[in-house]
């Protein structure tokens, strides 16, 4: 089976199934397990990569609003690699290809690709999604084995933030500038991590939201991981967090519970590495109790313009 992923998370999930010696096509932010990146590549952005985050910002709102799309398809690579399966989402338009695209494309290819589509919307979604994918790739068993690994993984978790005397409040950001709430399953990481979120809502989309709503919100902690960026980018963005009034006298700030995580690699692909997402979060939140992930997964922001580890 010759298989294609448009999305990131898609394919960390064919690899950890074991199946990267299928895998004959990804997306141009594929970038992990690192073998990935030597993958032809059957997509393109509109983004230019040098573009500030307000200007992403407003250039995924004027291409949804003229209904242009922020990524193609590159239909003769696409074509060339023949696959039998291609794994694509129709969950988050600024993630990746639209899904009308791919099975158009599909469509047209004589030999007739099998398309799956993903779509999660919880941590027990990102599970089921790659259920989907083992039994499409005819590894359900192999599936299995590695889900239930990982579902241990989150009951360890859950079970010992239980021993949590007081849940810290929580706000959990996907975006700087502007501000983006987390939405999807990352609400729920912060609950299985002991925490109280505060402006997410689980299962629904992440929303913008504005300065007074966060102060308003005041919460203990507040842990960012900006969508599509490691940490020394989105750090380029902290000084538009910072310039807002009442910054230095929020809790968060006060009590040094500032977090900034890599949002690339972690919270923002459902895929596997949700899992250590929550173990980092869990860290953030009580960190006693949880030990400290690699230092360079996760920085604390301190008052003024310090960042140290956490």
């Amino acid at each position: 089976m010759r298989i294609v992923s448009l999305l990131p998370s898609a394919t960390e999930i064919v690899c950890l199934l074991g199946l990267r010696d299928r895998l004959v096509g990804v997306t141009h932010e594929c970038d992990f397990p690192g073998s990935v990146v030597e993958l032809p590549k059957v997509t393109h952005t509109f983004i230019p990569a040098d573009a500030g985050s307000a200007q992403i910002d407003a250039l995924v709102r004027q291409r949804a609003a003229g209904g242009r799309p922020l990524y193609q398809l590159d239909l003769p690579t696409l074509e060339a690699l023949r696959p039998d399966l291609i794994v694509t989402q129709a969950l988050c338009d600024v993630c990746a290809v639209d899904e009308s695209e791919v099975r158009q494309a599909a469509w047209a290819m004589p030999w007739g690709p099998q398309v799956v589509n993903l779509a999660p919307m919880s941590l027990e979604d990102v599970f089921q999604s790659m259920h989907v994918v083992a039994r499409a790739a005819g590894v359900a068993d192999e599936g299995e084995a590695v889900i239930d690994g990982l579902r241990a993984r989150v009951q360890a978790i859950a079970g010992r933030s239980r021993q949590i005397d007081h849940h810290p409040s929580v706000v959990f950001l996907e975006w700087i500038d502007p501000l983006f709430c987390g939405g999807h399953w990352n609400p729920q990481l912060v609950e299985l991590a002991g925490g109280c979120e505060m402006i997410g809502k689980p299962n629904s989309p992440s929303r913008r939201i504005d300065w007074e709503q966060l102060r308003a919100a005041d919460p203990q902690v507040l842990f960012i991981a900006c969508c599509g960026f490691g940490i020394q980018r989105a750090m380029i963005d902290l000084p538009a967090l910072r310039a807002n009034p009442g910054w230095e006298q929020s809790r968060a700030v006060k009590g040094g519970r500032v977090y900034l995580t890599d949002g690339s690699s972690y919270f923002n692909r459902p895929g596997p590495r949700l899992v250590e997402s929550l173990e980092i979060l869990a860290h953030a939140i009580d960190p006693d109790l949880f030990p400290a992930p690699q230092t360079s997964k996760l920085r604390s922001i301190r008052s003024g313009n310090r960042a140290g580890k956490a």
